[in-house]
């Protein structure tokens, strides 16, 4: 039996876990890390803390197990980037997170480049990817170094590599969607021309071997979050979907070995690389899931983030909330779009507000589960989930209403972590199947949707109308 210590270094912490062959997970630690909120849309991390949480979980994780490991995988926040010297390892900038707004400025004059850039990463031109801000960093920071994903300078900490995966790669508009290489292109575009960029190397590679958690390991087994979580709920069929539920939300689907690209808005980018073949996924976002539950607490709403649905009333009673707290994401992609509640009464309290909420968080994500079906040119027909907002019973009960499907509540919190421990298996085992890498699971909780469909279908283009709106009065305001 081997074990693995699979790493997810996330946007608010870094979880650690030892996990055998089975899937079985023998230790968890996790290392909490804070973005700074700063003005204009500013989102940054201490790299060094990065490093030290993920140093610091690892170890823990390891001595809880009380086992040998046979390598070490990494998954990451995917567009969260930095400067740091390359011969040093010495961060030169902090960590500017995916969240970030800063980089509209790189963005806005290359608006006509936008269908050509779309046609080749499968991605939209915007300030919620790697090369926006890699283009910001070297305006405003620093023009020194080496300018890259986290991931990169990680590995690069952990065993000297200089690589990013292609999951990860194509998170950053500068790789062409269908030879998975650097588009120079796109490089000169973004003003990057000259700029070391990483290798692009396959999720099951190993890149390494390094000694911080003690015994020397290989690296091996690098993913991008969201599609990490996507490999270990086993959505491996074109059409399979499911929704990450952590800061934001994510939804996505296989593709297969095609990249079809989304007519709707969605973005398009690599589920994985494996045995040297690409699986594509599209995907939606919305930039705010837990963080809007987080801001309800702060602000008084709700007790604390666990008794989200205590608070929450039975019914709404007809108020509506559009959670858009960091502008909305997929399909619209308006990073000036404000958040609402609207149809409030004097009769309105914490309760329907909080209710409200959650309903627009599922709302945003049904809109997303339509979105897909029409360009997968097929319904989906159930919808996995993980992350910790999916112990909402409320939430969840709402998605399944909202979205008109089933949802099946995957049974650990570590999909992130058991993703990426899925790669290194395959890294280690050459013959190993990567569904059987995978395993099979059962769903902790089903939710059955319960509304009718003329009910959510109502619901649905009435939110639709409150997001239309919170796009419009930021546009007017702005003119």
């Amino acid at each position: 039996m081997h074990h693995y210590l699979a790493i997810d270094q996330g946007t608010s912490g870094t979880k650690a876990i030892v996990v055998d062959d089975a899937g079985q997970v023998v230790s968890i630690a996790e290392v909490a890390v804070r973005p700074e909120y700063l003005a204009a849309g500013g989102v940054e991390q201490d790299p060094e803390a990065l490093l030290d949480s993920v140093v610091s979980a690892g170890r823990k994780a390891l001595a809880q197990a009380g086992v040998p490991v046979a390598a070490v995988a990494l998954a990451n926040q995917g567009e969260t980037v930095l400067a740091w010297d390359r011969r040093t390892g010495e961060p030169l900038t902090p960590a500017v997170v995916w969240q970030d707004r800063r980089a509209e400025s790189i963005c806005g004059p290359l608006s006509e480049a936008a269908p050509m850039v779309a046609q080749r990463t499968g991605l939209v031109l915007d300030p919620y990817f790697s090369a926006p801000k890699m283009a910001w960093i070297r305006a405003n920071m620093t023009t020194e170094g080496v300018v890259t994903t986290t991931d990169t300078w990680l590995i690069h900490r952990l065993c000297g590599a200089f690589v990013t995966d292609a999951s990860t790669a194509s998170r950053s508009l500068l790789l062409s969607l269908d030879s998975v290489e650097w588009d120079d292109e796109l490089v000169g575009l973004f003003g990057l021309t000259g700029e070391a960029l990483p290798e692009i190397v396959g999720c099951d590679q190993i890149v390494g071997s390094t000694s911080v958690f003690g015994p020397t390991i290989p690296v091996a087994g690098l993913i991008v979050d969201q599609q990490a979580a996507l490999l270990a709920e086993s959505c491996l069929e074109p059409g399979d979907a499911k929704c990450t539920y952590g800061t934001g939300a994510f939804l996505l689907a296989q593709l297969g070995s095609k990249p079809t690209r989304s007519q709707s808005g969605l973005t398009t980018s690599v589920a994985w690389r494996l045995r040297d073949r690409t699986s594509y996924c599209v995907d939606g976002q919305v930039y705010t899931a837990a963080s809007a539950v987080r801001w309800a607490v702060d602000l008084g709403l709700v007790p604390a983030a666990d008794q989200i649905d205590s608070a929450a009333a039975e019914s709404s009673d007809g108020v509506l909330c559009v959670p858009a707290l960091a502008g909305l994401a997929a399909p619209w992609w308006d990073s000036a779009a404000a958040a609402s509640f609207t149809g409030m009464t004097l009769a309105s309290g914490r309760g329907q507000l909080v209710r409200a909420l959650l309903e627009g968080i599922a709302a945003q994500v049904a809109a997303l589960a339509d979105l897909v079906a029409t360009d997968l040119a097929q319904p989906l027909t159930r919808l996995r989930v993980d992350g910790g907002l999916t112990q909402s019973a409320v939430l969840m009960q709402a998605q399944a209403d909202l979205a008109r499907i089933p949802v099946d509540i995957y049974p650990s919190l570590h999909a992130t972590a058991l993703g990426a421990a899925a790669c290194a298996r395959v890294a280690l085992d050459r013959d190993l199947d990567i569904a059987d890498a995978v395993g099979t699971w059962t769903p902790d909780h089903t939710y059955e949707p319960a509304w009718s469909a003329d009910r959510a279908e109502e619901f649905m283009s009435q939110w639709m109308r409150a997001a239309e709106s919170v796009r419009a009065q930021k546009e007017t305001t702005a003119t």
